[in-house]
């Protein structure tokens, strides 16, 4: 948080106060809690130019432009030689996609104050992005190299755009036929029968949030979606889309939409988003705060114009992804993808064994059973497992023979699931819990409250009962008679 223009030695001695106590939650990323203070403070001392010009930059980060705009013209009106305010209302005019006003405010900052580093180097990003001489200066070297057809991306150069194309489909995701039927009706059809929903008044775009257990098949889902409409995909990596350089991450956001808008119909994907729109109260660098505003920035102009273009994201842990994305119009739909059920497993056993030269009458159901509360990802690890133990004793001994059940037995006996783990550590985090404690020489139950609030418990109940459940000492027992029970009795 920049300190911000002003004198606070000479102002009221309580919005004095008022503003420190913003200034905490500011540094907190409490940014709603960060303007209710400053308000305060404000009103305790009309002309109190840092408490204006704070507020302007926690209004920014909340995407509330009017009002940081207004904020921003009181410092000057208050200091008219500020380099500050100018430098945030080139913020926000960058993001509200006014280059040219843009330009002209960190200008204005640079003439207040030439030593101002962070407006230069916006102004600098900016000029390249617009074509303008001298883009350059004040800037870190942006270059590429060919290594033979590979371009090589240095330090500071904004990330080329890479598509793909799946021959995945929904044969290949073994079950999960109720998330089946939701995705056709809300993404495969307008990718495929955009026509039919037009004529009911449907937009042929929106934005979806998969979530659920690690394994469970959200990113499998994609790529069916990609190869059951044939259409092209945009895999939008987090590591290479933030960047340390200022004005990088924002438009490498910018570049994969503009491609995508290029390029319709055309889906871009963001896998574990919760590490790009993380809840802006929780520990997060500005860097990364400016891409989470791109983001609903870039995810609004699809709301606005959305023909052809579906963001799909994936996240494990959902109640860690901004508020403002999931809300209607940005990832509105949300689609739980949940760890697979028997008759899932049983049908992921059949889809992996299907080219494996297995025994006949191999029971799939006994291993669909013994493979309680395993994931997808666990199944075709298991599946991989034993075909390698076979083929590397044919290899050892010359001898073919076909893959028995005592073979996966032998690997899932070795193979723990995944999920088990997962699930007591998200429990910590987001179900509240009895501890007893000593205060006072006595005992005392206290109750110590999960990070949720009461909307999000409604709105991912099915997930928090999954986790609940699975975490339990009762069901854990149970899975552990039913795994036994298959792997050794029937």
């Amino acid at each position: 948080m920049a300190s911000g223009p002003g004198k606070p030695g000479e102002v009221n001695r309580k919005a004095k106060e008022l503003y420190d106590e913003a200034g905490k939650l500011f540094e907190q990323n409490d940014f709603e809690g960060a303007v209710r203070l400053y308000t305060d403070a404000i009103g305790k001392e009309p002309d109190y130019a840092s408490a204006y010009f704070n507020r302007a930059l926690a209004y920014a980060i909340l995407n509330k432009y009017g009002e940081a705009t207004d904020d921003a013209n009181k410092v000057l009106q208050i200091e008219p030689d500020s380099c500050d305010a100018p430098y945030v209302m080139g913020i926000i005019n960058e993001y509200k996609h006014d280059n040219a006003k843009a330009v002209e405010w960190y200008e204005k900052s640079l003439k207040s104050n030439p030593n101002y580093e962070q407006a230069k180097t916006r102004l600098a990003a900016l000029k390249e992005k617009m074509g303008t001489p001298g883009a350059e200066q004040a800037r870190p070297a942006e270059k590429a190299k060919e290594t033979g057809n590979k371009t090589v991306t240095e330090e500071g150069q904004i990330k080329s755009v890479k598509w793909f194309t799946s021959d995945s489909t929904f044969a290949d995701l073994a079950g999960m036929k109720k998330e089946k039927e939701i995705i056709h009706d809300n993404i495969i059809l307008a990718l495929t029968k955009p026509e039919l929903l037009k004529a009911y008044g449907k937009k042929l775009g929106m934005g979806v949030l998969f979530y659920g257990p690690p394994g469970c098949g959200k990113t499998q889902f994609v790529r069916a979606i990609a190869g059951e409409t044939k259409s092209k995909f945009i895999v939008a990596n987090i590591n290479e889309i933030v960047d340390m350089y200022a004005g990088n991450t924002e438009k490498n956001m910018h570049a994969i939409f503009e491609q995508a808008r290029k390029n319709t119909p055309c889906i871009i994907f963001f896998d574990e988003v919760d590490a790009l729109g993380t809840k802006r109260e929780g520990e997060q660098q500005s860097t990364m705060r400016m891409a989470v505003n791109q983001f609903l920035q870039e995810l609004d102009g699809v709301e606005k114009n959305p023909e052809g273009i579906f963001v799909v994201t994936a996240t494990n842990q959902p109640w860690d992804v901004d508020p403002a994305l999931k809300r209607a119009g940005r990832l509105g739909q949300s689609i739980y993808v949940p760890q697979p059920d028997y008759k899932t497993r049983k049908a992921a056993f059949a889809y992996h064994t299907r080219k494996m030269p297995i025994e006949k009458g191999l029971n799939l159901g006994r291993l669909a059973r013994a493979t309680m509360g395993y994931s997808q990802a666990d199944i075709t690890e298991i599946c991989d497992k034993t075909a390698l133990k076979v083929a590397a004793e044919e290899d050892r001994t010359g001898v073919k023979r076909p893959i028995k059940m005592g073979d996966f037995r032998a690997i899932i006996k070795k193979t723990p699931t995944t999920l088990d783990e997962w699930y007591s550590m998200v429990k910590k985090d987001i179900i509240s819990k009895t501890e007893t404690q000593v205060v006072d020489g006595k005992k005392q139950e206290i109750v110590k409250e999960g990070k949720l609030s009461a909307e999000e418990k409604a709105r991912y109940k099915d997930l928090i009962g999954d986790v609940k459940k699975n975490s339990s000492e009762l069901q854990k027992l149970m899975k552990k008679f039913m795994r036994f029970w298959a792997m050794y009795l029937f």
